[in-house]
């Protein structure tokens, strides 16, 4: 429930509402030229340490070769989080080169404990411009800490010793991969793992204990820049897919989907992943089987900005992915 104080006061700066014009940069005067620009929306920084009242500016910039006319903007933030004005309307138009800003006032609740990312959004409509008609920018802030690193985030246990396989339980029945077997196929505790362009590490813990992060939405700190984000793991099924969101320094975010196939008997290109390694036989509770049958690990990537800083990434929200190391690729 809302603080009465907070909806009394946030109706009484409804007035305060504006879209001003600002001053028009150097471009204003260049000719028009037959090639339109994107209309750029931006967001300023929102005040999240609720409960108060935040005040936001969002900049709508006119880079196509036509005048704007009739400019609205609107804006909004998560669920039930009170904007006034919804809308705002400018008067006359809007020359090329030229920006324009809208200031909302947007109602922040307590505080949550733990990790949160909150997603605000501005809509403009218009006419003329770049043509479009319409455009959007988004900003995402977070509250809380990630996870310092994956290992942090470990939450299942996927390779075990042959001498002692009770441990394991990478599928949900209590089966692993063996320690010995990834050894003799290149993966040991520490290892360099180069795949895909990216350089992972193979997880440094004793066998037998967490070494793997079980995907459900976990936000992780990472840190670089590059095209794309490498995953290294496999699925549990055939319906191990899913789409992270990688979140960058400046505040803006992208995502991309990605999978594994089943860490055995599925084909190896399943999902568009790449082979890394292949071990023979699994440990099972009872002790090490399933000689000549192989279980894999498999690479994966999604695309990043090679322009921005990576900050942090949510993992899919699907516990049939299994990742043993993620890493910026150049």
């Amino acid at each position: 429930m809302r603080p009465a104080g907070l909806i009394r006061s946030l109706g009484a700066v409804v007035a305060a509402g504006a879209l001003a014009l600002l001053p028009a940069t150097a471009s204003a005067a260049t000719p028009s030229t037959a090639t339109a620009t994107a209309t750029a929306v931006s967001i300023s920084p929102v005040d999240l340490d609720g409960p108060t009242i935040s005040t936001v500016k969002v900049t709508v910039t006119n880079a196509g070769p036509e005048r704007m006319r009739s400019l609205k903007v609107s804006f909004g933030g998560p669920v039930g989080w009170a904007v006034q004005p919804s809308v705002l309307q400018m008067d006359g138009s809007l020359a090329k080169g030229a920006s324009a800003e809208a200031t909302f006032r947007i109602q922040v609740p307590e505080r949550r404990p733990g990790f949160t990312v909150r997603t605000f959004t501005a809509t403009a409509t218009y006419r003329g411009g770049d043509g479009a008609g319409s455009a959007t920018g988004t900003r995402t802030q977070h509250s809380g800490t990630p996870l310092a690193n994956l290992a942090a985030a470990y939450n299942n246990v996927g390779v075990t010793d042959e001498s002692d396989t009770k441990p394991g339980n990478y599928d949900g029945e209590g089966n692993s991969f063996s320690a010995q077997k990834l050894a003799a196929a290149g993966l040991r505790p520490g290892g360099t793992v180069n795949a895909l362009g990216a350089e992972l590490r193979w997880p440094d813990v004793p066998s037998g204990t967490p070494d793997n992060v079980s995907a459900a939405g976990q936000a992780v700190a990472l840190d670089g820049r590059g095209s794309r984000l490498v995953f290294l793991g496999s699925g549990v099924t055939s319906g191990a897919s899913g789409t992270a969101t990688v979140y960058y320094a400046d505040g803006t975010s992208g995502s991309g989907s990605f999978g594994f196939p089943n860490w055995s008997f599925d084909p190896a290109n399943a999902h568009g992943a790449t082979l890394v390694a292949s071990s023979d036989g699994r440990n099972r509770p009872d002790g090490y089987g399933n000689a000549g049958i192989a279980y894999r690990v498999f690479a994966h990537s999604i695309p990043l900005d090679p322009a921005k800083q990576v900050a942090f990434v949510v993992l899919p929200g699907n516990g049939n992915i299994h990742l043993f190391d993620l890493a910026v690729a150049p």
